[in-house]
């Protein structure tokens, strides 16, 4: 019984998975934040694509 117990204590398996558990929580917010900054940008850039191409379209017609 106390072998199995000192085999319990010293299992740092489960250590390890959380680990990688909260770098990938950690990565995934990071991400996030990320990808909201830029589909901001992209929205400008977008925006400003279009009002050109509209004021093209008024001013060929």
């Amino acid at each position: 019984m106390k072998n199995l117990i000192n085999r319990f204590v010293k299992d740092e398996s489960g250590a390890t998975a959380i680990e990688y558990g909260l770098i990938a929580g950690l990565l995934s917010i990071v991400i996030i934040g990320a990808l909201q900054l830029t589909g901001t940008s992209l929205e400008g850039v977008f925006t400003a694509i279009q009002d050109s191409l509209d004021s093209a379209a008024i001013g060929g017609s």
